[in-house]
């Protein structure tokens, strides 16, 4: 009987699990706040145990709010995190800044150029979060998105590339983040000469296509600014438009019309 005792005394010691909060990121240099209500029994808290990385985190969490200190696990800034907070039934704890193990993007641009081929290269340092780069031109007033290259996201100097597609003449090109704050995070521009010849189009008043004299970036706008057609080519079917004035942009040009018969 005394034996049937201590068994069930132990059973009800132990946590019953109803499931784990999972929070994925980059190390940050901050620690995560949680706050923990009282188990469905009222008797002792929700969360029974706490891992960074199947770690068992040593922090008292016997308390209604407890410090998770990410520093006792031997982090570096940007290394990938898995923090698995393990809950008691009947109750659910709350993790109050889940954001500090979000990417930012803090990079400062060591150098960048861009190179007789047309290889946009940028060296950058002080990373700490997986992001990508999004290489913009400056093209017809605007900056345009001409591709992404993932970002490290770690300390130390790290090394980019792209191949970009120049318009005629003068180019100007920047690389950018944006994390969780939604606030973009801009290089400074870069400037290439190309040596492409200026694309010609025509003709003025097409029925079935316009034909560009070479491969080029080109939009079509209606006369209520939507875009109708986009894309890059040396040529671009307008026979599905109805008949109406048009506006162009392509190359390093904006703004030219065309009839659409």
């Amino acid at each position: 009987m005394r034996s049937l005792y201590l068994l069930f005394a132990a059973a009800l010691s132990l946590p019953v699990s109803a499931g784990v909060i999972v929070l994925e990121g980059n190390y940050q240099g901050k620690n995560l706040f949680i706050q923990n209500p009282f188990s469905e029994a009222g008797v002792g808290f929700c969360v029974f145990e706490v891992t960074v990385n199947d770690q068992i985190a040593t922090d008292e969490i016997n308390s209604s709010a407890f410090e998770v200190d990410m520093n006792n696990f031997g982090l570096k800034l940007g290394d990938k995190v898995v923090v698995k907070v393990k809950h008691k039934d009947g109750c659910t704890p709350l993790v109050l800044n889940p954001e500090v193990l979000k990417p930012k993007s803090t990079f400062d641009i060591v150098k960048q150029s861009i190179g007789s081929d047309g290889t946009y290269t940028w060296t950058t340092t002080n990373e700490t979060g997986e992001l990508p780069f999004i290489v913009e031109q400056k093209r017809w007033n605007k900056w345009v998105k001409a591709g992404e290259v993932m970002g490290v996201g770690k300390p130390g100097e790290h090394t980019y590339e792209f191949k970009v597609t120049p318009h005629s003449g003068e180019n100007t090109f920047r690389v950018k983040q944006v994390d969780l704050s939604k606030r973009a995070r801009y290089s400074e521009t870069v400037s290439y000469a190309s040596s492409t010849a200026p694309i010609t189009w025509g003709p003025p008043k097409p029925k079935e296509e316009i034909i560009f004299s070479g491969n080029t970036l080109f939009e079509i706008y209606d006369q209520y600014g939507n875009i109708v057609k986009r894309g890059y080519a040396d040529r671009v079917e307008v026979a599905s438009l109805k008949k109406d004035l048009y506006y162009l942009n392509y190359d390093n040009k904006m703004g030219e019309t065309f009839i659409k018969r």
